[in-house]
């Protein structure tokens, strides 16, 4: 275990290895003055939205699939404007991961989560922003932003207006800023993905920049399909074998998806990674 820490230590100083961090980021997030935990796995999500009630089995079963019966039943609006009031919540305190991540100075995240924690982190820090987009009449799947250190704006790279060496923060299910973007009920996810395997959800100048890099899979399990097939598009074109993931007491599905993709199978945590167990 400690020469694949090493590895993996050694890889993230070099820039060579790319951080893809899913809901266990937000295990120790409270809100300031209510002590109250932001809502982050499925679960959670699925009770902040329903109003604190649980719904049926079937739909409990994963997060995208419950906020597309809220969306047939009450409206896509609803689950934006929840997901909003969640999220753009400033009294969020910072999770110990995104500080730990915050502090290697990472040319490349991607963060799964729809939380600002890491963009408020790297708000003195110059970087794009890459947010996913679903359900729009043609083009691309996402939207692209430049921070310059001292807040956001719009970009593209048709006009140049972004720097292809920038570091890059990808938030590909979104976030409220600097505008909200959701990817959030099966339709949604149904669009995004569809246009991720297509080539439309990533631009072109991150596609060139990603080859030959690999991959380190933090906070979260892998036996959720919506999150599998997330994994497996962005890790397209990565370095053989393709990095590493941590996750404890993996199960057997777990395993069987990590040895198809090529990552290697840690049963730790990140604090075992960071020192911090």
């Amino acid at each position: 275990m400690t020469s694949s820490f090493n590895a993996i230590l050694d890889a993230l100083a070099a820039g060579t290895v790319v951080p893809f961090i899913g809901d266990g980021a937000l295990a120790d997030v409270t809100h300031r003055e209510t002590g109250a935990k932001i809502p982050a796995t499925s679960d959670e999500l699925i009770y902040a939205l329903n109003n604190g009630k649980p719904m049926s089995p079937r739909l409990m079963y994963e997060f995208p699939r419950a906020a597309m019966n809220i969306e047939l039943k009450r409206g896509r609006a609803v689950i934006h404007r929840g997901l909003e009031a969640i999220y753009a919540d400033p009294g969020w305190r910072p999770a110990a991961l995104h500080e730990w991540l915050a502090r290697l100075n990472l040319p490349y995240i991607i963060d799964i989560n729809r939380d600002t924690g890491l963009q408020k982190l790297w708000a003195d820090r110059a970087h794009t922003l890459i947010t996913g987009i679903a359900r729009i009449r043609g083009g691309t799947r996402y939207k692209l932003y430049r921070h310059d250190g001292s807040g956001y704006a719009a970009a593209s790279e048709d006009d140049n207006s972004i720097d292809p060496a920038a570091p890059i923060l990808f938030k590909p299910c979104g976030t409220p800023c600097p505008e909200p973007h959701w990817i959030a009920s099966d339709a949604d996810f149904v669009d995004y993905l569809t246009e991720l395997m297509g080539g439309l959800a990533i631009p072109p100048y991150v596609k060139a920049r990603r080859k030959g890099l690999r991959y380190l899979v933090l906070a979260t399990r892998l036996n959720r399909d919506t999150t599998r097939m997330l994994l497996s598009d962005f890790i397209y074109g990565a370095a053989e074998p393709a990095g590493w993931a941590l996750i404890p007491n993996a199960n057997a599905k777990e395993k069987r998806y990590c040895e198809r993709i090529g990552l290697n199978l840690l049963d730790a945590d990140w604090r075992d990674l960071a020192g911090l167990n």
